[in-house]
């Protein structure tokens, strides 16, 4: 059995709790459950006008997007949607009242598996995914964070624009 150093000990923890930071969202960036919370439903697949994408289209896209780099870290058989259609729902608006609560949940859920993941101490963070390309549990933490900051932010715009953002 190999002992490792303290100190490498010291620095994997760190590092895994700075990754669980960096995927909880807040600090420099807003945290999910505030920019999809409060949104009417009459909003939520409401665009503004020159914005491609609705309060809808946007969580849905996060949602797909965040269980595929999940599946992904986890799966060797995974398969990914077909690019760029499957990541993105074809109406701006929630098929249904309740959609909207199921695709926060399903985020929700998935993103504690994430978490769970980089927390696992038996998790090789920097070891290369074997149906992967290069691909680190690392890396996927990292991209998956980097990708709901950036359209949980674009999310925060459009709900501005709509006039449903408490600034």
């Amino acid at each position: 059995m190999r002992v490792v150093p303290r100190h490498f000990a010291d620095r994997d923890r760190a590092l895994r709790e700075h990754l669980v930071w960096l995927l909880s969202g807040g600090h420099a960036h807003v945290r999910f459950d505030a920019a999809v919370t409060g949104l009417p439903l009459r909003l939520q697949g409401a665009r503004p006008a020159g914005i491609p994408y609705s309060p809808w289209m946007l969580l849905e896209h996060l949602r797909i997007s965040q269980w595929d780099i999940v599946e992904f870290s986890h799966t060797p058989r995974h398969v990914s949607p077909p690019w760029p259609a499957g990541y993105w729902p074809k109406r701006p608006e929630p098929p249904t009242a309740a959609a909207w609560s199921r695709s926060v949940r399903a985020f929700r859920r998935d993103l504690k598996k994430m978490i769970a993941l980089v927390r696992n101490p038996k998790t090789d963070l920097y070891a290369r995914l074997p149906h992967g390309r290069g691909h680190t549990v690392l890396r996927e933490a990292i991209l998956l964070a980097d990708h709901n900051a950036y359209h949980l932010g674009q999310l925060v715009a459009v709900r501005r624009m709509l006039g449903a953002w408490k600034a």
